[in-house]
């Protein structure tokens, strides 16, 4: 049984209950009460052991002790209490009590203990108001100290009943500060939603322990439509969402529980770890304290407190000094320590992976920031490195996305920094440096296209002095030097664009391009290589890498006379054909090959894809059925067979290759 809905012994000259949080999994005892599933986090410990007993004989419930400061199942805090309308309330004292019980309901009379009571008592209630306070079931007494707007049986009245169905507090329309009694966790057993409500939360627990939280999700809705107000149904849903990734709505549930029964450890617990996944270290701690209900809190989510507090400081302290590398470090240690759904630190992430010129997974971390901002609700106002952090979120994004090129959102991120933080002046600063880096290019933009290339270079040059980390504008100006036959300067602005963001096609493709026009036909080779890794389909590309390799082979002085581009595979059928092709200057691939088998209609594609990525190879087919003497000569025996042969002499021999190892031995030999 969860802790979210215990049962509560019955009135007795002394009312013990056993507080409890449970580790993750539900008890297994047969109980009415199904109110939580599995809980997702650690039982408290360092505390006194709480030890309980049921008997099916007497049907009461006992414990040890009842914890300092915390309020039994079934309890109304005493703020809780409403005035009576028409008089004066009956007190009622329980035996052993020290102060009033102040009973805030009308006349009601006629009610028994139910069988979690240990010794008979009848209930006896004044007449001090006009408003009446019906029970679910006649003859039920509230079991526990219902205060202070509940009734107190007289001791010596009526024996109790046995039954196994627990007394907790949940909805129904008696006055009782916070609802009625109700069996079996919150719904009437007389009412027709009792089995229901039951059965769904049932079903929903057997669903969460097998790790489907979308049936357990959909079983807990019908839980909490049949009872909204009850704060085990809400905890449940909570965990339910919290397996589902659901953070922001997992976190709405527990805040909805807590403040339904703010004493409910589990939601607590709950919150706590969500907080902590936030980076909300302070919340997370106010929960864990609460959770806690008085005793030391749970020591092992200390310490994942401490480790995620201890990495996120160290994480802000080295961004504060420009440490990048640390910070990145740290962010990710942040991270792997619990905070995962952390705002803040994603942003930290980013920005140092900016600074490292790692602008890809700068803007990959951003995207998995968009997404956690969906999901997650905002975090409270608090001040970074001078501003406040929702708008230093939003300068890292504007950064990221100037460095990408995409100057229109990198202006309105920097506009909503403004928006969150209107007096900070750094915020104003960035923003104004966005603002004219996005017009310089824009106005450079326009002044390529209108051929005025020396101006436009100007401007271009004019934005970098704002930003001179940014690749887009050292690209554009390096078109500018390359459209005025300036092609060390194009060369060298590629070199500062790739420097900053290394897989940036177009300053690649520039640069093979300048190098071309620059006769450095090595340098030229190895970008379109990359480029043609980047773009295997690009023709362009293709074609480039082709002329430059046979422009390479000929400064070495090589024979390129039976190089040609786009050529397909060659079939090969006589053994004078097959020695003829592999005797031209140059690297042939052979493919033996025969129709029908799987594995060569499987790696057929391939060939063909390589033929066209690789122009300054002489791709070869031999079908071994057609080409027996081939095939005896080279003595194949298994398809798909390559080899690889270079000015006339085998340098590679693969037997059913992968794809990746064809490919690298076939670029390896052309080069």
């Amino acid at each position: 049984m969860s802790h979210d809905q215990r049962p509560v012994s019955g009135l007795s000259s002394r009312i013990d209950i056993a507080l409890s949080l449970e580790e993750n999994k539900p008890d297994t005892r047969t109980f009415p009460d199904l109110g939580s599933p599995v809980s997702p986090l650690r039982s408290r410990t360092g505390g006194p052991a709480n030890t309980s007993s049921s008997s099916s004989s007497s049907g009461s419930f006992s414990a040890n002790r009842t914890l300092p400061g915390t309020r039994k199942s079934g309890e109304i805090s005493s703020g809780s209490g409403e005035s009576s309308p028409t008089g004066p309330r009956p007190v009622h004292r329980r035996s052993g009590s020290t102060g009033p019980l102040i009973y805030s309901g009308g006349s009601s009379s006629g009610h028994k203990s139910s069988g979690h009571t240990s010794g008979g008592a009848s209930s006896g209630v004044g007449t001090g108001g006009s408003s009446t306070a019906s029970s679910p079931m006649t003859n039920v007494l509230p079991a526990g100290n219902i205060c202070p707007s509940g009734k107190i049986g007289r001791p010596g009245a009526v024996p109790p009943r046995t039954s196994t169905r627990s007394d907790v507090l949940g909805t129904g329309t008696g006055n009782y500060g916070h609802g009625s009694i109700m069996w079996g966790g919150s719904v009437p057993a007389s009412s027709p939603n009792s089995s229901n409500f039951q059965e769904a939360t049932k079903r929903g627990n057997e669903y969460y322990k097998r790790g489907l939280f979308l049936d357990a999700l959909r079983c807990y809705d019908k839980a909490v439509s049949l009872s909204p107000d009850n704060a085990s149904c809400r905890s449940n849903r909570a965990a339910a969402l919290i397996g589902l990734g659901r953070i922001g709505e997992a976190l709405r549930e527990c805040e909805e529980a807590v403040r339904l029964d703010p004493t409910n450890g589990k939601a607590h617990y709950r919150l706590a770890g969500l907080n902590l996944r936030m980076g909300l270290v302070d919340n997370a701690r106010k929960h864990l304290s609460l959770a806690a209900h008085g005793q030391p809190p749970n020591q092992a989510e200390m310490r994942k407190l401490q480790d995620i507090e201890g990495h996120s400081t160290k994480c802000i302290d080295a961004r504060r000094i420009g440490d990048w590398k640390s910070t990145l470090r740290e962010a990710d240690a942040t991270v792997s320590a619990g905070a995962d759904s952390s705002p803040l630190i994603f942003a930290l992430r980013a920005e140092a992976l900016l600074k490292l010129h790692k602008l890809d997974e700068a803007d990959s971390t951003l995207a998995g920031l968009a997404k956690l901002e969906s999901s997650v609700p905002a975090s409270p106002p608090m001040k970074v490195f001078g501003m406040i952090s929702g708008s230093y979120i939003q300068i890292v994004r504007a950064q990221v996305d100037m460095a990408l090129g995409r100057f229109d959102t990198a202006v309105a991120a920097a506009e909503k920094a403004k928006q969150l933080d209107p007096t900070n002046t750094e915020v104003t600063s960035l923003l104004n440096k966005v603002r004219l880096v996005a017009q310089a290019r824009l106005h450079g933009n326009e002044l390529f296209k209108s051929g005025s290339f020396a101006d436009a270079c100007t401007a271009y040059g004019d934005g970098l002095k704002h930003e001179p980390f940014n690749p887009v504008l050292y690209c554009n100006r390096a078109a500018c030097w390359s459209k005025m036959g300036r092609w060390e300067k194009s060369v060298e602005d590629c070199n500062e664009a790739l420097r900053i963001q290394p897989n940036y096609t177009k300053a690649l493709l520039r640069r093979a391009n300048s190098n071309a026009k620059l006769e450095r036909w090595t340098d030229c080779v190895r970008d379109y290589e990359v480029l043609r890794k980047e773009l295997p389909g690009d023709k362009e590309v293709a074609e480039g890498l082709f002329h430059a390799q046979v422009a390479l082979k000929t400064s070495r002085g090589e024979d390129v006379s039976n190089l040609k581009f786009g050529g397909e595979v060659e079939a090969v059928s006589t053994l004078e054909q097959f020695q003829a092709a592999i005797s031209l200057p140059g690297v042939s691939v052979v493919y033996f090959m025969a129709p029908g088998n799987a594995h060569c209609n499987q790696i057929a594609p391939f060939v063909n894809a390589l033929c066209t990525r690789y122009p300054s190879a002489n791709f070869l087919k031999v079908n071994v059925n057609d080409s027996h003497a081939v095939a005896r000569a080279e003595n194949v025996g298994i398809v798909p067979t390559f080899k690889i042969y270079k000015n006339g002499t085998r340098v590679k021999e693969m037997i059913c290759p992968s794809q990746q190892i064809l490919e690298y031995s076939v670029r390896h030999y052309s080069l």
